[in-house]
């Protein structure tokens, strides 16, 4: 994929439904009780949370699950952050607006929206309804529904910091992005691409030629071969995997030439990694996704034009929260996995 300018005059218009009825005191929603195995998710009623300032209230249709919903509802991710239990998870939603601060809110009621919840400042997007920040929303894209649409936020916004904000994708730079077919890693090779960048991706080899479709030049089988002694020397090294059992993120320093980048996420490294960096002649960092609504309205009309896609895995209802994060944990999960909260 070649880069094309983008004229926001050209963007279709996100719809303006009715404007939706009150909310009720109550609602449904996933609760943690406390840390645990995917089995401490249940189905509850909590009461719908009231907007405060510049937040806005939506009425959730569909979620998305990410892995550091995964990791938090374990005890790790940003547990350490929650305000005590019980809780609710989750970042990704897509909806429809009840309540704005003020008559002319870029989002007033019936707005057609999606975005990032504050959590776990404020309680999570696996519930009928969701608190959010303005700056952290933008108008659904047209050409897509609002389950796709919330597979995009978190996972998207986390790429492009990634590839366009940290890497400074370009025409003719190298990129290696491992887990491609991953939530991020799928979007990620997307923006490399489009910038010009030549991408090569570890996945497995089920994987191979759809991430070849979405823009990859090089797939390399992790089952079958270690990349380091495949791959020929790249600009730039996304790590998604992390520096765990398998030490891809030691081991990514060995193909950057030298002055090359290595970006850690979820994670930002392991103890030592700016010195084994150094050493090694190359530069490492870490990265934390930023939800800014004006960057997601910029991927919204690259989705809205056709130039990026969102590739749903599976959808579960609300209720079925359990059998998602078990699914995201088994690893084998092509894009995302979103959860149907309501009616479109």
């Amino acid at each position: 994929m070649r880069f094309r300018p983008l004229r926001p005059e050209s963007s279709p218009t996100a719809t303006l439904v009715a404007a939706p009825a009150d909310p009720p005191a109550r609602m449904r929603a996933i609760v943690v009780d406390a840390p645990g195995d995917a089995a401490v998710l249940r189905i509850g009623e909590v009461a719908v949370p009231s907007p405060v300032l510049s937040e806005v209230l939506v009425r959730v249709v569909a979620a998305g699950v990410n892995r550091i919903d995964v990791r938090t509802r374990a005890g790790d991710g940003l547990s350490p952050a929650l305000g005590g239990y019980p809780t609710t998870l989750g970042f990704d939603f897509s909806g429809v607006v009840v309540k704005a601060p003020y008559a002319s809110h870029p989002f007033p009621p019936g707005t057609e929206v999606f975005g990032m919840a504050a959590f776990p400042r404020t309680p999570g997007s696996y519930a009928e309804y969701v608190v959010a920040p303005s700056l952290s929303l933008a108008r659904k894209p047209a050409a897509l529904s609002h389950v796709e649409a919330a597979g995009v936020p978190l996972a998207a916004l986390t790429a492009w910091g990634l590839v366009v904000e940290t890497a400074l994708a370009h025409e003719g730079q190298r990129i290696l992005i491992h887990a491609g077919s991953g939530g991020v890693g799928h979007f990620a090779v997307q923006f490399a691409a489009y910038f010009g960048a030549h991408v090569t991706a570890t996945a497995s080899a089920r994987n191979a030629e759809w991430l070849r479709e979405l823009g990859a030049a090089v797939v390399i089988d992790h089952a079958e071969h270690r990349f380091e002694e495949v791959s020929a020397p790249v600009d730039v090294v996304i790590d998604l995997v992390g520096n765990g059992d398998t030490d891809t993120g030691t081991r990514s320093l060995a193909v950057l030439r030298p002055g090359g980048l290595l970006i850690e996420a979820p994670t930002s490294g392991w103890p030592g990694l700016a010195e084994d960096a150094a050493a090694a002649g190359v530069r490492a960092t870490g990265y934390a996704v930023i939800p800014d609504g004006g960057t997601l309205a910029t991927i919204a009309r690259l989705l809205d034009s056709g130039s990026v896609q969102v590739y749903i895995d599976r959808v579960y209802d609300l209720r079925e929260a359990a059998a998602a994060h078990a699914e995201i944990e088994a690893g084998h999960a092509r894009g995302k996995i979103v959860l149907q909260v309501s009616g479109d």
